[in-house]
């Protein structure tokens, strides 16, 4: 799995990271079962500090897309565990990112077919 990475980016690196471990789930990259790579051995591929790839796992781990074990690290948790998961504080955190995510686009002159579209597109590339 390659991560994308900008380190001179305003989004914070832990959360980059959590968002390409994510997408790359969405997309068939990385396989329930699959171990994730260490927090060291990621942290000194990005060459980052590891409590910042920690704080990544730490939020993966609370949002249900990894799970951790002292022997096994952090693995993929299968999407059958993730689906139904639609209800209460996901629903309310999508609409809020999809609201922001279209305000931006109108005030950027995207019409509303070519938001639907780029959506469209976007979630037809996830494999699962």
């Amino acid at each position: 799995m390659i991560l994308k990475i900008d380190m001179s980016g305003a989004i914070p690196i832990y959360v980059q990271i959590r968002n390409e471990i994510v997408k790359g789930i969405g997309k068939g990259d990385v396989s329930a079962g699959e171990n994730l790579p260490t927090v060291r051995q990621l942290a000194s591929e990005l060459g980052i500090n590891t409590m910042t790839v920690s704080k990544a796992y730490q939020l993966l781990k609370s949002e249900g897309f990894i799970e951790t074990d002292r022997r096994k690290g952090a693995v993929v948790k299968g999407t059958h565990e993730l689906k139904g998961s639609l209800e209460g504080l996901y629903r309310e955190k999508l609409e809020g990112e999809l609201e922001l995510l279209s305000a931006e686009a109108k005030l950027r002159g995207l019409d509303k077919q070519e938001f639907i579209d780029l959506c469209a597109s976007a979630f037809a590339g996830m494999e699962v």
